[in-house]
């Protein structure tokens, strides 16, 4: 089977995918929705203790699209039997993601409450309470792009919730290129004339399109972008916009608001849990040197690893074995 929601694209197989009503949920600000959709997918196999809670769940949280990730990518992960049955894994659609509560789902439109991602975390922390509740502790963590900024945040104000965190491309903070696209974004949005309107106009439709195409340079290499044609980027550009023209602004904005807002400078020394950082080399959105390297001093229990991708296609398996080892070696010495 294969998963293919707006804002995620993951292929795993032997899934189940579901919708879960939660009674309210309060924001950070005090606002409080209710019956509040959350969208979820599960696999693999759930281990229990002696008292009947799960001690294997691992939570996914994937980048904004998730087609353009490397984890969509990577099926060896939850394909391999051995790691799919000594796993359960769980996904999650973040507070903000049109799968679950969102401005658009919601028709609050821009009237829906701003949340952070420590709201985001409360989301998905809330749901695990209601929907699995003999999961007392998660096993491990997994995040790219801004799912890593989930993770980290999770990580950071709950720090005994799990006992591993693995990010790949996601930092601690909003800087540099990231931050400059955020506010870009931001622009866009601010000049869109029927942004208050009743009706979703066109020039809501053509501000979506303008900012997927300033945020596509962030999925890709360097490598990648600079070696392929004019032609092939065109090909590349438009399929990448065509799936984004399903997302809503308000979505954009209110999501686009708390990535702006995201910085866990005061509080990343604050993770306890074993942690595997991964950063690639050429990717645009996260600067290895300044993004990923310092998290090695943050984060006691960690371990950095930066790939230097040899090829041009950011999707060719070949290329990504040692980064496939590295996985599993750091999975596979967790036993359940």
């Amino acid at each position: 089977m294969i998963i293919n929601h707006i804002g995620c694209d993951i292929i795993i197989y032997n899934v189940e995918y579901g919708k879960f009503i939660m009674e309210s949920f309060e924001f950070e600000s005090g606002r409080v929705l209710e019956d509040v959709v959350v969208s979820y997918f599960i696999s693999g196999t759930p281990k229990y203790d002696d008292d009947g809670n799960i001690i294997n769940a691992i939570v996914y949280s994937p980048t904004l699209q998730g087609q353009y990730s490397f984890f969509s990518e990577y099926r060896g992960l939850v394909e391999n039997n051995e790691v799919r049955d000594d796993y359960f894994f769980i996904g999650i659609f973040s507070l903000g993601n049109p799968e679950s509560c969102s401005p658009s789902t919601t028709d609050l439109r821009y009237n829906f409450p701003e949340y952070t991602f420590k709201d985001r975390i409360n989301f998905k922390k809330q749901f695990l309470t209601e929907k699995f509740d003999n999961i007392k502790k998660i096993f491990g963590i997994i995040g790219e792009g801004v799912g890593g900024y989930e993770t980290f945040t999770w990580a950071c104000e709950y720090p005994d919730d799990m006992e591993f965190l693995i990010v790949l491309n996601g930092s601690y903070r909003v800087s540099g290129y990231n931050y400059i696209i955020a506010k870009c974004i931001e622009g866009i949005i601010d000049t869109s004339d029927d942004y208050y309107s009743d009706i979703y106009g066109t020039s809501l439709s053509k501000a979506v399109e303008t900012i997927s195409r300033l945020i596509f340079v962030g999925y890709f290499s360097k490598n990648l972008l600079e070696n392929l044609s004019s032609d092939e980027l065109d090909v590349f550009l438009e399929d990448y916009v065509d799936d984004a023209l399903s997302m809503d602004i308000y979505d954009f904005k209110f999501r686009n608001d708390c990535i702006l807002k995201y910085n866990l400078e005061d509080k990343i020394s604050n993770i306890k849990a074993k942690s595997l950082i991964i950063g690639m080399e050429g990717y645009l959105l996260n600067n290895v040197e300044t993004q990923v390297l310092p998290l090695g001093d943050f984060i006691e229990d960690s371990k950095i690893f930066v790939f230097h991708p040899k090829r041009y296609n950011y999707y060719d398996d070949e290329d990504y074995s040692e980064l496939i080892f590295e996985l599993h070696s750091f999975i596979g010495q967790f036993e359940k």
